[in-house]
């Protein structure tokens, strides 16, 4: 029995642990509308207060033509006790939304030192194969991963972004996105970017997908390059479903996130 309450405490803990911030942000939600109706709760009451106050005041003098006025402390010992509740509520309301952020800034800070340690661990990796088996088998083991990828995903109607005059099929390996392009021009957008890290220190990935013409994603706001990042595109040569000639792209180096709080 106490090994099963031991046990049903530690779910209770890890659940509590692993959803604190919905916790958390929920009890802010309710705890501002908590507020907002304690608080008027309150202000009717006190207003009944200060007038039955008021009231037993003229009755105790008797005299109706005497104007009989409650100092502003008075009022405050007579009502203050009605605005606990509210009071009490709103500090929960602030602790818990404050909470909430130090613990999703926390996360997130986690994430994207988990994300650059990844990158660096697969970095590593790559570099010894090139080191073990040479940059040929390199580029043949990516060509052999790009044409696993395009005839695993092959490019649906209507799927296929068209950003310029270039009738070439390429393939983004990093999104899995189809559009028409030349090799010339993505080599122009990776100038570009480099230039951009060069001159500004960072660039992000959404400016590469801008440059070529793909519209920028949520995470590629979030990732991109820095000075001791560069970015290099490699292309490998593959062929689609239908037989068509593809390039598909990827990068020699990731973007890494916080990019451009990264760089020394």
């Amino acid at each position: 029995m106490v090994t099963g309450l031991a046990q049903t405490v530690d779910r209770v803990k890890f659940l509590l642990n692993d959803n604190s911030t919905t916790i958390l942000t929920a009890v802010g939600v309710v705890g501002t509308v908590g507020t907002a109706v304690l608080t008027g709760r309150a202000s009717f009451k006190a207003a009944e207060l200060i007038a039955k106050k008021q009231h037993e005041l003229e009755e105790e003098l008797k005299f109706p033509e005497t104007q009989v006025t409650q100092s502003k402390t008075e009022k405050v010992k007579l009502v203050w006790v009605q605005y606990l509740p509210p009071v009490a509520t709103g500090v929960l309301t602030v602790t818990s939304i404050v909470l909430a952020h130090r613990i999703s800034s926390k996360k997130i800070a986690a994430l994207a030192i988990a994300g650059g340690i990844s990158e660096r661990a697969l970095q590593e990796y790559k570099d010894k194969v090139i080191e073990k088996l040479g940059a040929r088998q390199d580029e043949k083991l990516r060509d052999e991963i790009a044409q696993d990828r395009v005839t695993n995903n092959p490019p649906k109607s209507g799927e296929v972004i068209m950003v310029g005059s270039g009738q070439v099929l390429c393939y983004d390996m990093l999104t899995g996105r189809y559009f028409n392009s030349t090799m010339e021009d993505i080599k122009r957008a990776e100038n570009k970017v480099n230039y951009e890290i060069v001159n500004y220190m960072s660039c992000s990935l959404s400016h590469f997908y801008d440059e070529i013409g793909l519209p920028p994603t949520h995470y590629t706001d979030t990732v991109g390059w820095n000075m001791n990042n560069h970015m290099e595109v490699k292309f490998s040569t593959v062929m689609s479903e239908d037989n068509r000639p593809c390039i598909a792209i990827d990068f020699s180096r990731q973007p890494l996130p916080d990019y451009d709080k990264t760089w020394n």
